[in-house]
């Protein structure tokens, strides 16, 4: 943790919605003049697109079926955790990008699925945010949470992670319905042993919750809408939360716990523009002032 250069970081599985919540806390930066480095999970992956393809296939050949971005073998974890670390003490540190699509690639001539180079982050940001799926990881040799000063979960319940996951992969990304089944399974086990446990590292977790059918998530023709469902609020500390403020500015919500608030879907992003907003300009405050 760092009080000169904070890292905010937004974890959540594939399909979970953790680029609407980076959105989010775009528009916070963007209002409050907060000059924040983006950094994307993707990005610390260990193999490109084609690298990945021969790495599951070799895998499979020994007879590991599970082999997957979810687990820590298929990521740079102990550079993710080197990021956060040295940004923390210096304001710098290296990172490079993942191309996803022909769009992104364009620019720098390089074939989509593949990485940039590693650089160096410019100095003089004021904080630095991270969104992805390992940003509270912890294993046997390494805690990437621990160097973080704000932790946020992304967490729909698995049957409606799985329809949304099933329809970008479909419409986006141009995969079968059986291919993503086959991810989903492959992923499970990582899923249980190293994306679960982060979210009792949070500070605060968002559980969307349908108020629809999800029974079968993989003939599901829509994702359920915002108005749709609940979204359930959960925070480690709730002697700092304002809950009477929230109460009376979230029309409908209500207390489940004495550390959870139900908010309506539809006002999720108004419910983290209220609860971030005061969490990040606390962490600005905390710094030293600059000289002029």
């Amino acid at each position: 943790m760092s009080v000169k250069h904070p890292v905010v970081a937004i974890t959540g599985s594939s399909g979970a919605g953790t680029t609407s919540v980076t959105r989010t806390f775009q528009e916070i930066f963007r209002r409050e003049g907060i000059s924040a480095v983006i950094v994307e999970g993707d990005s610390f992956h260990r193999y490109d697109r084609n690298e990945m393809r021969m790495a599951m296939a070799e895998a499979e050949q020994q007879r590991n079926l599970s082999f997957s971005h979810f687990g820590p073998e298929a990521n740079l974890l102990a550079e993710l955790e080197a990021l956060f670390r040295d940004y923390g003490d210096t304001g710098v540190g290296m990172v490079r990008r993942y191309l996803h699509d022909e769009n992104e690639a364009k620019p720098y001539g390089q074939p989509p699925g593949t990485f940039t180079p590693w650089e160096e982050l410019p100095p003089g940001s004021d904080l630095l945010f991270y969104e992805g799926l390992h940003g509270a990881a912890v294993t046997d040799t390494l805690d990437v949470a621990r160097h973080t000063d704000l932790l946020v979960g992304v967490v729909p319940i698995v049957n409606l992670e799985w329809i949304q996951k099933v329809h970008r992969d479909k419409t986006e990304r141009g995969y079968s319905s059986e291919a993503i089944i086959d991810t989903i399974l492959r992923r499970m086990p990582d899923y249980v042993k190293y994306i679960c446990p982060q979210f009792s590292r949070t500070y605060v977790n968002f559980q969307r919750v349908p108020t629809v059918d999800t029974s079968n998530p993989f003939t599901a023709r829509t994702i359920p809408t915002a108005d749709e469902s609940f979204v359930v609020i959960r925070f480690a500390d709730p002697k700092v939360i304002d809950f009477p403020y929230l109460l009376s500015m979230l029309h409908d919500s209500f207390m489940s716990r004495p550390n959870c608030i139900v908010v309506p879907g539809g006002k999720m992003d108004l419910a983290m523009q209220l609860i971030f907003t005061p969490l990040i300009l606390r962490l600005m405050d905390k710094r030293p002032k600059r000289s002029r």
